[in-house]
């Protein structure tokens, strides 16, 4: 697998290798002005839940039944908020939470929390916290909607909370064990030292033209969206903490990946929709959701031609008609 990512991972791996080259001191005043600009620039935009002391972002809007979106690696509340979650709020009340560490929602407990600190939340914790702040806001059974990353916490949440959930419809999310490792990009930016040293640069000297740039390489073949680039907020992904956070959840990804896979043919009981397209690079089709309909015969697959790794962008109507499906599927319309 070349990488497991979503839009953000992408940018911070084309920018630290300039950041790297460019940059002979690491400068904190700098990187923590940026991050200040950043946070004004784009602020939150919806409510914050306490879970266990900790602080869940989340952007709610429509009414009906219930729909989490799960952003992926290194996005937030904004993926979903640009255009998706609009499509639905006429018949569906749509939460769309910042996963942990991300956006403005905190890492799930202090043990994840520190520049030296390697540890990162599973995708179950992930789950965890977020399905509490779901129930906190009335959303008892909600059909759930994660793409890359978000779809492997997507995935987690059908496993570990069956009851909570409706369906999962899962965008191009890693479910299966890939060969090989991620490469000396995560080793470097997961470790102790490289996440502690790197991420203030990235934050400090990361240059606008080379996010479009990552941005536009991450949407391949299709194109960037008008007024994506303007919207979405990449520079909060660069802040030191929120870079730490990705990188360390990322480089930790596969383990849990190994354990979830042995889980799929026995514990995955909701409905599932798969969407992904065959041209994704970044995820692998065949790697992963044509595995996972093979261990989940009721799952519906669907492969989208010419597609991406951005399917909701790329063929929102697509992903409208699977979550409608699963609300038929599960009796809530």
């Amino acid at each position: 697998m070349k990488q497991v990512v979503s839009v953000s991972v992408k940018i911070i791996a084309t920018l630290s290798i300039a950041a790297l080259a460019g940059c002979a001191v690491l400068t904190d005043r700098h990187s923590g002005a940026r991050a200040t600009a950043a946070e004004r620039a784009f602020p939150p935009m919806g409510q914050f839940i306490d879970v266990n002391g900790r602080q869940v972002h989340a952007v709610v809007a429509g009414s009906g039944p219930d729909v989490v979106l799960i952003h992926g690696a290194g996005g937030n509340t904004r993926e979903f908020t640009f255009a998706f979650m609009d499509r639905l709020t006429d018949r569906y009340r749509v939460i769309v939470f910042d996963r942990p560490g991300l956006g403005y929602t905190d890492r799930v407990s202090e043990e994840f929390e520190g520049a030296f600190n390697t540890a990162a939340e599973s995708p179950a914790q992930q789950a965890a916290m977020l399905q509490a702040a779901a129930a906190q806001l009335g959303a008892g059974t909600p059909i759930v909607v994660g793409h890359s990353y978000g779809g492997s916490v997507a995935l987690a949440w059908a496993l570990n909370h069956p009851d909570n959930v409706a369906g999962v419809v899962n965008l191009a999310g890693p479910s299966h064990p890939w060969p090989g490792d991620l490469g000396a990009y995560y080793k470097v930016n997961g470790s102790a030292v490289g996440g502690a040293l790197v991420a203030p640069m990235i934050a400090a000297f990361a240059t606008q033209t080379q996010i479009e740039g990552a941005i536009e390489s991450i949407f391949t073949p299709q194109s960037v969206p008008d007024g994506y680039m303007d919207y979405i907020g990449a520079i909060l992904t660069i802040r030191p903490a929120s870079f730490r956070a990705n990188a360390r959840q990322v480089n930790s990804l596969r383990p849990h990946i190994v354990q979830m896979a042995t889980r799929y043919a026995s514990e995955f009981s909701v409905p599932l929709e798969i969407l992904h397209g065959d041209l994704d690079t970044t995820v692998p089709l065949d790697i992963h959701s044509i595995p996972l309909k093979a261990a989940v015969p009721h799952a519906n697959l669907t492969v989208l031609e010419g597609v991406g790794h951005m399917p909701h962008h790329a063929v929102p109507d697509l992903v409208e008609a699977a979550i409608d499906r699963i609300a038929l599927q599960a009796r809530l319309r």
